[in-house]
Order: structure tokens, then sequence, then C-alpha cells
């Protein structure tokens, strides 16, 4: 019997769910478990920007040295900054210097994008 890959990975995300909600000691195999979808989750995204840059590689060397520089100060940045969410979020200062670091780590990139694309 096969089953549908959709349900599968419904099924999958209910038992994990499950074992959260309802076990013994939960904060222990509920912080194990959480860890691992974490890992998991940086896994994917770690594996799409390989294969993003492999695909794209020839547009990305076409950018120019100070252009593609700004892209991956900018990626830097950006990545930094969410892994410091939770620091810069403690106070309202934080908060703004949050906002203003992401939103200029966005711009940057898709200014650049655009302007590539003018040209």
């Amino acid at each position: 019997m096969s089953l549908n890959p959709v349900v599968r990975n419904v099924l999958i995300i209910v038992v994990i769910a499950a074992v959260v909600a309802f076990a013994p000691g939960g904060g222990t195999s509920a912080g194990v478990i959480r860890q691992a979808v974490s890992l998991a989750f940086l896994a994917t995204i770690a594996w799409l920007a390989s294969l993003m840059y492999r695909q794209h590689r020839v547009a990305i060397y076409s950018l120019g040295e100070r252009r593609r520089a700004a892209v991956y100060a900018a990626a830097a940045v950006l990545t930094i900054t969410l892994t410091a969410t939770n620091r810069l979020w403690t106070n309202p200062l934080g908060g703004v210097v949050w906002l203003i670091l992401i939103g200029g780590a966005v711009y940057t990139a898709f200014a650049i994008i655009w302007a590539a694309r003018q040209d």
C-alpha cells in the first residue's frame, strides 16, 4: 500500500506535534524535538541556498565585483541579524535596529538585482 506524499507529510507533522504536546516530561522531549526540527529547517535553507547559488552562478559573477560584494554583505547582515533576533527584540531600541538592518539588507539586495536587470 502506497501512501500519498502529502498525507504522509501531514501525518509526520501530526505525530511530532502529538509527541511535543503529550509526552511526559514535555520539557526535555519537546526541547529535543524542537531543536531537531530547527536544525532540519536550517539544513534545508542551507541546501536551498547552495542549490540556488549553483544554478545562478553565471548571473552572480556577471554582476561585477562591487555589486557582488554588496549582495554578499547584505546576505551576511541578513543572516547575522536573523540569528540575533531574540537578543535584539529584548528592548525597543534593539527592535528598531533589527528593522533597520533587515530593511537595509533587503533593499540593498533588491536594488542591485534591479539595477543588474536594467543593464
